[in-house]
């Protein structure tokens, strides 16, 4: 729903096909203009303007002419032009994957923030429920005179604590919410979102503690910088051009009458046609100054390329640390759970066998759910950081390192 609807996404393809477009507009440039030219006008000419003694007098003209002209690109200015149109849709081309990157990554990080959520609501709801149990057993035992009445208070501010937790679960939930709908292109009320559980997520089989170092190449903000600086390279090509002749072929042929039957007579006939040179000879340093100007766009496009690449290489390597302290501390988590699983099995035992009180159960089964708590939140952060190292490695770890041109049909 989101591929379909986002209108960022929607934007960026939108952006694409405009680059495509004025780069089929761009070729242009390298066929004859054609045109054809109609006037019909009455006037009153006044013959002292040249000079001429003469009466005023009124006429019709009618004017119809064919002009075809052609540029010779001797010096490169208009392939150099259309390199730069190129380059633009292959800077639009990788903008618009990484729009679909980001989305697709925003959607599943939001989904999985979800899940992860519902899932501590549910074991933090659980765990209220056995405090809130344990809560009456200490009552009473305090009616029987046996525990002492602070105890009652002290599972009063936990269960108290804890409840305080579930309002901004919630309310995180909430926003995850929203903000899915906002990725899906609709609004909050009218989204119809899948109750997903996190357990029935799982991860890729195969997560990698190294990549190679070229897989990097295929970030789509890597691209698209390396598109922009293909671009600047082909504005210093324009800018040099300009400072050289331009030369082009021209020629027009029509007819001029007084009426339209008179357009075809061999009075009224003109043509001409003869190449045409403009050289730039003196536009007070406009022409120096912009070459330099695109040398200068040059080095800031070529500066930026290499931030890109160095921002790219720590992101990755921060992802792949992050998944490396992810398994750890989810190795933790898990020992922790199933330690506290492994110590109410042995107090429920006990407790059958009369050697303990239910307190103590009821307590272990608190502690277990703390520990379940705290595996859940470790378990959606190892998602969300796979997540973001399918993102940094530019759509994953498995792909060909030189992705195809967005620009080909």
């Amino acid at each position: 729903q989101a591929l379909t609807n986002n209108p960022t996404l929607q934007a960026a393809e939108a952006s694409l096909r405009q680059s495509r477009n004025n780069l089929r507009a761009g070729y242009g440039l390298f066929f004859p203009q054609v045109g054809v030219e109609f006037d019909a006008v009455r006037e009153r000419s006044a013959p002292l303007a040249q000079g001429v003694q003469a009466s005023p007098s009124v006429f019709n003209l009618i004017t119809l002419s064919g002009t075809i002209s052609y540029a010779l690109d001797v010096f490169g200015r208009e392939r150099r032009t259309v390199e730069g149109l190129k380059a633009q849709v292959d800077y639009q081309g990788y903008l618009s994957k990484a729009a679909y990157l980001t989305l697709s990554a925003n959607v599943v990080n939001t989904g999985i923030a979800r899940a992860a959520y519902a899932a501590e609501v549910r074991a933090t709801e659980e765990l209220i429920e056995l405090q809130q149990q344990q809560l009456q057993s200490t009552e009473v035992a305090v009616r029987a005179g046996t525990t002492p009445y602070a105890d009652v208070l002290s599972l009063h501010a936990l269960i108290a604590a804890n409840q305080a937790t579930l309002a901004p679960l919630r309310q995180k939930i909430s926003q995850t919410e929203d903000l899915l709908a906002s990725l899906e292109g609709v609004v909050p009320s009218k989204a119809n979102l899948p109750d997903i559980d996190l357990a029935a997520l799982s991860l890729p089989l195969d997560l990698p503690v190294s990549v190679p170092s070229d897989l990097a190449r295929q970030r789509p903000d890597i691209l698209s910088s390396e598109a922009e600086l293909h671009a600047a390279s082909a504005n210093i090509g324009v800018a040099t051009a300009a400072m050289f002749p331009s030369i082009g072929l021209s020629a027009t042929y029509g007819g001029a009458g007084s009426s339209f039957g008179s357009l075809s007579a061999t009075n009224g006939r003109f043509w001409s046609i003869g190449p045409s040179v403009s050289i730039p000879v003196f536009q007070g340093g406009k022409l120096w100054y912009g070459r330099k100007a695109a040398i200068d766009a040059y080095q800031a496009a070529l500066a930026n390329y290499r931030q890109t690449v160095l921002d790219a290489f720590a992101q990755v390597a921060d992802s792949l640390k992050a998944l490396e302290h992810d398994a750890q501390a989810l190795q933790a988590e898990a020992d922790a759970q199933r330690a506290a699983g492994e110590a109410l099995k042995l107090l429920q035992i006990n407790y059958r066998a009369g050697l303990v009180a239910y307190l103590d159960v009821w307590a272990a089964d608190v502690q277990l759910h703390l520990a379940t708590i705290g595996y859940l939140q470790a378990v959606g952060q190892r998602y969300q950081d796979t997540v973001a190292l399918f993102v940094a490695l530019g759509g994953g770890w498995w792909n060909e390192s030189r992705p195809a041109n967005p620009a080909a049909p």
